[in-house]
This record gives structure tokens, sequence and C-alpha cells, in this order.
């Protein structure tokens, strides 16, 4: 099968299609055939030499990076009783591991995979795997309904699926964009929206029970202002928590919190149900073929794109 090898950290030359055998499911394992996967800001990250590609270079060969995949089952484990070839499914593969996305077949635990709704695409359910599950398993464990948040970047891949889940929840919730992408984070159900291109977002709003912040640096240090006391704001990857930002958090009395996503099927399967019913929606935004993967990447690497950017099979 066809798959993409990164040869060194580096530019998006360093990732090469390569000829390697198809996977074959462990007991507890399914075998998918990629329909879409989808390219997230940690692949960049990862391609470039930060992140995980450290612990990857280290420990594997060939690397093979990406973790998102929507696909069909090829086949399954001897184990294997609720998925059978045919199912359509999607997740997150082995995140923070070596998920090996970046192909046409890929294996996956059953533990971290769900059905795909019927009524979405394969490219809107690629989407929807790393990006909603970070915003998912962030808002789960910090906002209530009632609670007044700031979600940065609203227009962004965890960004777009943030504000959806928190109006889910039941939050009042203001998002960041630009004055290109208003009316859209406005129509996933934002109740106010900040053009911090216009004004500086913490003279607009403060008294905030929690922040989700997906930028890191200067963004970070001005959102803390925005918190009341007692409030949380919760950093992703991008925006490492340094102990001098800890210590801004700990002045205003706000816990700063550095969080990462995880592999999980029953969570996948909350984001299905959401989307099912059309309470959650996957933005796409740009749709490449596998053979044009490294322009893909360099479009996820400008950090201005909205929504997602699928790879389609």
């Amino acid at each position: 099968m066809k798959a993409y090898e990164l040869k060194e950290a580096g530019s998006v030359d360093q990732l090469q299609m390569v000829e390697i055998d198809k996977p074959v499911a462990s007991a507890n394992e399914v075998v998918i055939k990629s329909k879409a996967i989808s390219i997230n800001p940690v692949d960049i990250k990862t391609r470039i030499g930060k992140s995980l590609y450290n612990e990857f270079k280290e420990n594997y060969s060939p690397i093979i990076i990406g973790w998102d995949v929507s696909g069909v089952v090829e086949s399954v484990g001897e184990s294997v009783s609720q998925f059978k070839p045919g199912d359509e499914i999607f997740g997150m593969i082995n995140f923070p591991g070596h998920g090996k996305a970046y192909a046409e077949y890929v294996s996956a635990p059953v533990s971290q995979i769900a059905k795909k709704p019927a009524n979405i695409s394969h490219e809107e359910a690629a989407a929807a795997t790393l990006a909603a599950l970070t915003a998912y398993q962030i808002l789960r464990n910090y906002v209530k309904a009632g609670d007044r948040i700031l979600i940065q970047a609203g227009a962004g891949g965890v960004g777009h699926f943030a504000v959806q889940m928190a109006k889910i929840i039941g939050a009042h919730v203001t998002a960041t964009t630009s004055a290109k992408n208003i009316d859209f984070v406005k129509a996933l159900g934002a109740d106010n929206v900040i053009d911090y291109t216009k004004q500086p977002f913490e003279n607009a709003i403060s008294n905030l029970d929690f922040v989700l912040d997906a930028l890191g640096g200067d963004t970070l240090r001005r959102s803390i202002q925005t918190v009341k006391a007692g409030g949380k704001i919760v950093s992703l990857p991008s925006g490492a928590l340094l102990d001098e930002i800890k210590a801004q958090a700990n002045d205003r009395q706000v816990e700063a919190i550095f969080q990462m996503v995880v592999s999980s099927g029953e969570d996948m399967k909350q984001i299905a149900g959401w989307m099912e019913t059309g309470k959650l929606k996957a933005e796409v935004s740009q749709i490449f073929t596998f053979d044009q993967l490294k322009e893909a990447h360099t479009a996820v690497e400008t950090g201005r794109t909205r929504g997602k950017i699928v790879i389609k099979f």
C-alpha cells in the first residue's frame, strides 16, 4: 500500500510516498481502508522536528504520522465483535502515539473508533476527530451551563467545534476571529464575536469563568486578564504553559491548565451522536487528494485556515 514516510525533520519534502505492507489486525483491532484523513497543527509540528518527533525518531521506523481517519472496515481481529467488514467508522488513532494514518490502510484499536453517521461524508467525519475530541474533552471537564467563556480562534479547527459544543452545554460563548470569519462564527452559535484585528480582546470582555486558548504566547498571557478569580484557562499544546504563565495566573487566582487530547472511542460516539442529529457540524474548508498531501501541509502551516483541511482518497 502507499503511505507517506517522514524521512527526517524538516520541510514538506521530507514526507515521501513509499510502498509498505498493509497492516494486519491484532485481536482487538480493525484494519480500515481509508476514505479520508485530516491534517492538524500537531502534524506540522511533528514534521518540523517539534512535538512528538524525537520520540518517534527514537522508537519507530519508518515514521508515518497522522492520526485522523474515516473509512471502511476491511478486516477485524479475532476478538472483535462490535464492528464487521464494510462498516463505516471514524476516529483518532493512537494519539499521542504512532498513529500511522498517512496511509491507504490503517490499523486501529476498537476502543478508539466509532461508527460514522450515515448523514455525514467521510471528509466531514475525518475532520471531526482530533480537533473535535480536543474541544469535547476540555469542555466536558471545565464548562457547565451558564458559564461565561471565551474561545480563542473561534473559526479554527478546535475553535469551531468548541463554539458549537459550548452552546450545546449551555454556556454563554464569546469567540475571537478576524473580520472575514465573523459571520461564520456567529452562525456556529457564538453569542458574542470579537474581531481581534480591530480591538484588543482583553479590553472587550472580562469576568469570565473559562478561556480555551489554542494560540499561546502573548494571546495566552492576555487571555488570563479576562478570567475572574477562581476561573480557569486551558492552553493547548501549541501554547505550552511556561512557569511565568502559571505565576501570572496564580497572581490573579486563576487556574492555568495544560491538556492534551487522548484517543477515545466512547468520546467519538458522543461526537457521532451530535453530528447525526445535526447539533454539531464540521467545516471542511479545503479537500486535497492523497497525492497532494504536501500541499495540504503547506496550507495548514499558514495557521489561517477556517475549520479543517482534509485529504480524500
